[in-house]
C-alpha cells in the first residue's frame, strides 16, 4: 500500500509536551466497529469493559538510553536501540559521519564505548568499556530518551524520569515507553479489579526504531527493526483460558499487541514466546490474539498508524483522527488515549 494513504495533517499545538495530572485524568476516545464516537475519559475504562476481559500490559522499563559525547573533537549523540549482550548495544548515532569502526566514543562520567561495527541500516554496535554494569554507566551518563517531537521542543528534565515510566515498569531494557500504560494509576487498577477485569503482563523492550519515520513510498518496501520480547507459558495459558471463557483480550498499547500477535499461530492460540519480533501490521492483516486495543494517538505515516488502520479500517481511522483533532485531543506519547473495539 502507498504510505501516502496513511498521512494526515496534525496541528503542532495538538502534540502534548507533558502528561495529564493525575495520569488517569486523560481523555479517551472510544470507538467501536460502527456507530458514533464516544468522548470519554480514561477513568471510564472499568465501565467500558466486561467482567472476564483481560488487559495486557508491557512491563518493560525505560533506561536512560540517550547519550551525548565526543569522538575526539567531534560532538556525537547515541540513542541505544537494542541490547546485543551484557556490554554491547546496537545504537543510532547522530553525526555518524564522524564515527568510524574502531573509534572510542566518550560520553562523560568516565563512560566510554568502542564502535565495534557498523550495520547495514547505518546503526553502530557500541561495546561499553570497563567492569561496571552498563546499566550503572547509563544511570551516570545517560538521560531519558524522549521522542524527538517532545525533545525538539523542550529539554528533558527530572520530571520525565517519573513521567516517562509506567507503573508496571519492572524489566530494564526499553528506550521508549509503552505509552498507553502511562495513563494507569493504583486507583484505576483498583476500580478495574472491582469490575472483574483481569490483567496480565508481558515484556517487549521497545527500541529506538519506533521513532523512525517510514521513508519508503510503499509499505512493502519498509523494513521493520526487530525488538526482543517474552511471554511466559503460564501467561499464555491464562490468556487462552480467558478467551475460551468468553473474555476479550485487550492489548494496552501497540507493543503488547505486536508481541501477542507474534506469539499466536494461525490456530489463534497464544503460545510462550522469547525472542525477537519484527512484525509489521498493515491493513489486510488478520488479528489472531487481540479483541481490542487501548492506545494513544500516533504520528502520520507511521507504522503504528498503519497498525490501528489494520485493526479498525483505514478510512475509519482517518475519520477517528479527524474527530480527535477537531475535539482537541492531545497526541503522541504524553497525550490522550483511545479505546478501539472492533467487535466481531
Amino acid at each position: 500500500m502507498k504510505v501516502d494513504l496513511f498521512d494526515f495533517e496534525l496541528p503542532p499545538e495538538r502534540i502534548a509536551l507533558r502528561p495529564a495530572r493525575p495520569r488517569d485524568a486523560a481523555r479517551m476516545l472510544v470507538v467501536r466497529n460502527d456507530g458514533a464516537f464516544e468522548d470519554r475519559g480514561v477513568r471510564d475504562l472499568p465501565g467500558l469493559l466486561r467482567a472476564g476481559d483481560v488487559l495486557v500490559f508491557n512491563d518493560t522499563r525505560v533506561i536512560p538510553a540517550q547519550l551525548e559525547g565526543r569522538r575526539g573533537e567531534a560532538r556525537i549523540g547515541a540513542t541505544l536501540h537494542k541490547r546485543i549482550d551484557l556490554r554491547r548495544w546496537q545504537a543510532f548515532v547522530r553525526n555518524a559521519k564522524r564515527l568510524r569502526v574502531g573509534d572510542i566514543a566518550e560520553f562523560g562520567g568516565g563512560v566510554t564505548a568502542v564502535a565495534e561495527d557498523r550495520l547495514p541500516d547505518g546503526s553502530f554496535v557500541l561495546a561499553f568499556e570497563g567492569e561496571e554494569p552498563v546499566e550503572v554507566l547509563l544511570e551516570r551518563a545517560g538521560r531519558m530518551p524522549l521522542p524527538p517531537y517532545i525533545a525538539g521542543k523542550r529539554e528533558t528534565d527530572a520530571r520525565d524520569r517519573e513521567d516517562y515510566q509506567t507503573m508496571f515498569a519492572a524489566e530494564d531494557g526499553a528506550v521508549a515507553a509503552p505509552t498507553a500504560a502511562l495513563h494507569f494509576t493504583p486507583d484505576l487498577i483498583a476500580a478495574l479489579d472491582a469490575a472483574g477485569v483481569a490483567r496480565e503482563t508481558l515484556t517487549l523492550h521497545v527500541g529506538a526504531g519506533t521513532f523512525l519515520p517510514v521513508k519508503a513510498e510503499d509499505t512493502d518496501d519498509h523494513a521493520m527493526h526487530s525488538e526482543w520480547g517474552r511471554i511466559e507459558a503460564d501467561t499464555a495459558r491464562r490468556l487462552n483460558a480467558a478467551r475460551a471463557a468468553g473474555g476479550r483480550i485487550i492489548a494496552v498499547g501497540t507493543t503488547s499487541l505486536r508481541l501477542l500477535e507474534s506469539a499466536t499461530g494461525d490456530d489463534d492460540v497464544i503460545r510462550e514466546f522469547a525472542g525477537d519480533t519484527d512484525i509489521f501490521i498493515t491493513p489486510g492483516y488478520r488479528f489472531r490474539a487481540v479483541d481490542g486495543l487501548m492506545t494513544n494517538f500516533h504520528l502520520p505515516r507511521s507504522t503504528l498508524f498503519m497498525l490501528v488502520s489494520a485493526l479498525m479500517g483505514r478510512e475509519r481511522m482517518q475519520a477517528i483522527y479527524a474527530h480527535a483533532i477537531a475535539q482537541g485531543y492531545r497526541f503522541y506519547s504524553y497525550g490522550d488515549s483511545s479505546l478501539l473495539l472492533p467487535e466481531k
